[in-house]
């Protein structure tokens, strides 16, 4: 298939262009690099050995770049990644959320469908769960109040692509909610380069760990768990991606339309990285206890056994594993991609 990914560029985006091609299928990507940078492209196209991947700097607001994009390729589906997706931000600047991350994604299916393009992977979330009725999270779970506006633009765009699946058969629509991605591909030359100040755990934690930041923050230690600090369902990265190309195959099968958890099934606590982070890697990582954010809940982890079952996808990789390649990729690349 040929696949057009938006937000190619992008953390999750690079590391599903290697499982995509190794899987047989080629992808153009349009990414506004805002949060991105074409570096990881060119390192994408190396691992796979071609070279390079077909790239657009284009926005999912822009129609016009939309439809050029669409007019020069044939697109069997696409796996939207592009949005905006720091909770904390969100919070300060909703407009902006809702505007991108809406607005942007209903150009993006209007221009797909008027050219024929009616199958979607959509990078969807566990915030949709809001503060989940039940813990492990299932498919079932009914979407709750989610906590902050990156929460509910995921959930407003998973009811409108389940209404205009609903409308319109001929759509194949698979939401996929991420818990929570970490690490990085092992060969080191690709990962999570976020601009500015990490939003994410894993991140924050290399930076401090190859000197870049003074200290972690561990945002409360009051939440009922075990060790007061947030519990999340952590998974690799190359785990996550390879759940887009097990999608795909729903896709072609005319799936209709798919629900699906995307995690590991065990819940870690924010404490029990950092510490397994020292351990397997050998470096310091200082920490202090800052006051909760707004916005987070104590645990959320998953039940994943839908996705094993429909679209035979598990994920394969540990927490050692996770925290091996984080601090990999940032052991090699201190500047992240600024450093070419």
């Amino acid at each position: 298939m040929n696949i057009l990914v938006t937000g190619g560029a992008g953390f999750i985006g690079s590391h599903t262009l290697i499982e995509l091609y190794a899987a047989g299928h080629t992808a153009v990507v349009i990414d506004n690099l805002s949060n991105s940078n074409p570096v990881a492209l060119k390192r994408v196209a190396e691992i796979i050995g071609i070279k390079n991947i077909p790239f657009y700097k284009v926005d999912i607001r822009d129609r016009e770049g939309l439809e050029k994009v669409f007019e020069e390729h044939q697109f069997d589906a696409c796996i939207h990644f592009a949005g905006l997706k720091a909770v904390g931000e969100s919070v300060e600047k909703p407009w902006e959320y809702y505007d991108n991350n809406i607005g942007g994604t209903l150009t993006l299916l209007d221009v797909m469908r008027k050219h024929g393009c009616k199958n979607i992977i959509f990078s969807s979330s566990a915030t949709v769960y809001g503060d989940p009725a039940e813990i492990p999270i299932t498919e079932n779970c009914p979407k709750g109040q989610c906590t902050n506006p990156y929460g509910w633009t995921k959930s407003m765009l998973e009811q409108v692509l389940m209404d205009m699946q609903k409308a319109d058969p001929e759509w194949n629509v698979v939401l996929l909610r991420y818990f929570n991605p970490v690490g990085a591909h092992p060969s080191g030359r690709i990962g999570e380069n976020p601009n500015g100040i990490p939003n994410n755990l894993m991140p924050y934690i290399t930076q401090v760990a190859v000197g870049k930041r003074k200290e972690l923050g561990v945002f409360g230690n009051d939440y009922d768990t075990p060790d007061g600090t947030g519990v999340r369902d952590y998974i690799h990265v190359v785990d996550l991606a390879d759940a887009h190309v097990c999608a795909l195959k729903a896709l072609e099968r005319k799936c209709g339309l798919g629900i699906f958890n995307v995690g590991t099934g065990h819940g870690y606590s924010v404490l029990d990285m950092v510490k397994v982070f020292i351990r397997v890697n050998r470096v310091d990582v200082p920490y202090s206890i800052k006051p909760r954010r707004a916005g987070d809940i104590a645990t959320c982890y998953c039940n994943p056994s839908k996705a094993e079952s429909e679209l035979g996808w598990k994920a394969k990789y540990g927490i050692e594993e996770m925290v091996r390649d984080s601090w990999n990729w940032q052991r090699q690349n201190p500047e992240g991609y600024n450093e070419e």
